[in-house]
């Protein structure tokens, strides 16, 4: 086994467990940082005084917003599954869980969004596979 097939290896365990390296960890990050921070939202919108809980949930919503262009971009950073590295393409459809933060708080652009971006990736792997089987014929 040569050198660079040990690092691709090492670098596939590690994007498969924890948080990995380099855009699986940025896209893992992205989502545990935005899906749970709902909680905390929610109890700033409690405290804080009426006439400034619209606008906690507007800079909530735009950071919904902000995490999934995060994941377009990685996507179009790495467009082909084959340029990709190890377990991007799992990464890259979790995006569809800010569905649930955006379920909980009633935004219907993050409700459409997220289930859309999953479906997305998810039929251009198969496209892309499907593709590939049928270039090898």
């Amino acid at each position: 086994m040569d050198l660079n097939s040990a690092q691709r290896i090492v670098e596939a365990e590690a994007a498969r467990t924890g948080l990995g390296t380099g855009p699986n960890r940025r896209l893992r990050l992205t989502l545990i940082i935005g899906m749970p921070l709902f909680l905390p939202v929610l109890g700033i919108m409690i405290l804080v005084p009426k006439s400034l809980m619209n606008d906690v949930l507007y800079v909530y919503e735009a950071g919904i917003v902000g995490c999934l262009l995060h994941y377009v971009w990685v996507f179009a950073k790495y467009p082909r599954y084959a340029g990709r590295p190890p377990y991007l393409t799992r990464d890259l459809a979790m995006g569809g869980g800010f569905f649930l933060p955006s379920l909980f708080f009633g935004f219907w652009p993050g409700m459409i969004a997220a289930p859309a971006w999953a479906l997305f990736v998810g039929v251009a792997y198969a496209v892309e596979v499907t593709r590939g089987r049928n270039d090898h014929r």
